[in-house]
């Protein structure tokens, strides 16, 4: 298990997992969303191969509408 922080919530997690592991794990919406991680954006074709390394900073950022 490695410790990580996503949106600043402390959250254990078994090794080796990608950036789509975590987000299928936590049920996170693949669509309409960006991360960054340790303050750097992660492209989205990165997702399935960039692996998680323990104390990571994890941001998930929603888009939302408005007008």
């Amino acid at each position: 298990m490695i410790r990580i922080n996503v949106n600043e919530i402390p959250l254990d997690i078994e090794d080796n997992n990608t950036i789509t592991q975590l987000l299928e794990a936590t049920n996170v919406p693949l669509n309409g969303i960006a991360i960054a991680i340790n303050s750097a954006i992660v492209s989205k074709n990165e997702w399935n191969t960039h692996l998680i390394k323990p104390n990571d900073h994890i941001l998930i950022i929603q888009a939302t509408q408005g007008g």
